[in-house]
């Protein structure tokens, strides 16, 4: 089986940091269809344009546009692209990097996508500093790094025995956020509201009003990518009230309004 070694994957390389042995790289996907592979390093994809699947022993994965994914450095698998154009940004570590700051190496094993929002706006946070690189930027994504894999850790991989009704308030959350209220959830779910508004930030590290609006950025990030759709466009797309609405809240979370997001990555 075919081993990629350090900062080597199928594509077409566009850009590269190197940032004490983390390598950041956003690359043109070419090949319809890779061979059976596994990496030498462990690694974060987001997917910034097209769609792929991404397949191992165990499962078939969609990848669509704005999907997050990690691999560890054991997993074997193979990727089909199934649009025409697609995209990525990769993040990856040495090994040693999670035994230098303490981080529980046992917890990344396998992979798997990443769906919290808030984990989806340190990576849009990370993607900016990557194509900005001032002065500034180097210190950033050292920082933006840590939080992000802190934050994977305790949201992602440490387990919290989660009820049912938890994955099914994800999906609903997931599909439409703009008509929901804590009775609609709580008639939907059959679960009291108290016990609701009270079992949230348990499950989910956030306030019910909080993870609504980082799902929002978090879509958000898909289309500011895409230059055909506008800010007004993207505003309505995922469900703010207006265009102001969504400055607000985007430079809440990414620090920077969309405007000068987009203009940035593009």
């Amino acid at each position: 089986m075919k081993v990629l070694t350090t900062g080597k994957y199928y594509g077409q390389k566009k850009s590269e940091v190197d940032l004490q042995g983390v390598l950041l790289s956003e690359y043109d996907y070419l090949t319809e269809q890779t061979e059976w592979h596994y990496h030498e390093n462990p690694y974060l994809m987001y997917v910034l344009q097209g769609n792929l699947f991404d397949i191992n022993k165990k499962k078939k994965t969609p990848c669509t546009a704005g999907s997050l994914i990690f691999h560890n450095w054991q997993e074997a698998h193979y990727n089909t692209k199934e649009t025409r154009s697609a995209r990525g940004f990769h993040i990856e570590f040495p090994r040693k990097w999670f035994e230098e700051r303490r981080l529980d190496v046992a917890l990344w094993e396998g992979s798997q996508l990443i769906s919290h929002p808030k984990l989806h706006a340190l990576f849009g946070q990370l993607f900016f500093e990557f194509k900005c690189q001032d002065s500034y930027s180097r210190l950033s994504i050292e920082l933006l790094l840590l939080h992000l894999c802190e934050n994977i850790e305790s949201i992602e991989f440490s387990p919290k025995n989660e009820p049912a009704w938890v994955e099914n308030l994800r999906e609903l959350l997931h599909e439409d956020t703009e008509q929901l209220s804590l009775a609609t959830l709580s008639e939907q779910l059959g679960i009291h509201p108290v016990h609701l508004s009270r079992s949230v930030p348990k499950y989910f590290g956030s306030s019910l009003g909080t993870y609504i609006r980082q799902q929002k950025i978090k879509q958000s990030l898909t289309y500011l990518w895409n230059r055909k759709y506008s800010l007004t466009d993207i505003a309505n797309i995922c469900g703010f009230s207006d265009q102001s609405h969504f400055t607000r809240t985007f430079k809440l979370y990414l620090k920077r309004t969309p405007s000068a997001y987009r203009k940035q990555i593009l």
